[in-house]
């Protein structure tokens, strides 16, 4: 009988649960900015021109601090094996 592969189970995630969140809410607010611009379908409307830039600039900012985030506790533990 073959034995399962465990290399699988052995091999760490790049990211932590808590980035992979927070990537999840960035993509949201990015598609949702863009979104909101584009149901409005004004050139002069408030939501097009202030609300729907602000949501992408915010969620772009997510994700740069989202895919910088690095938990230190982790790598403290993984050091002391």
């Amino acid at each position: 009988m073959a034995k399962p592969n465990q290399k699988n189970s052995e091999t760490p995630m790049f990211f932590s649960a808590f980035n992979y969140k927070l990537l999840g809410i960035a993509v949201l607010l990015v598609v949702g900015g863009f979104t909101a611009m584009y149901i409005e379908n004004k050139v002069q409307g408030v939501i097009s021109l202030y609300v729907a830039p602000i949501i992408i600039m915010i969620g772009y900012a997510l994700v740069i601090f989202a895919i910088m985030k690095h938990d230190r506790n982790v790598d403290n533990e993984k050091g002391t094996e």
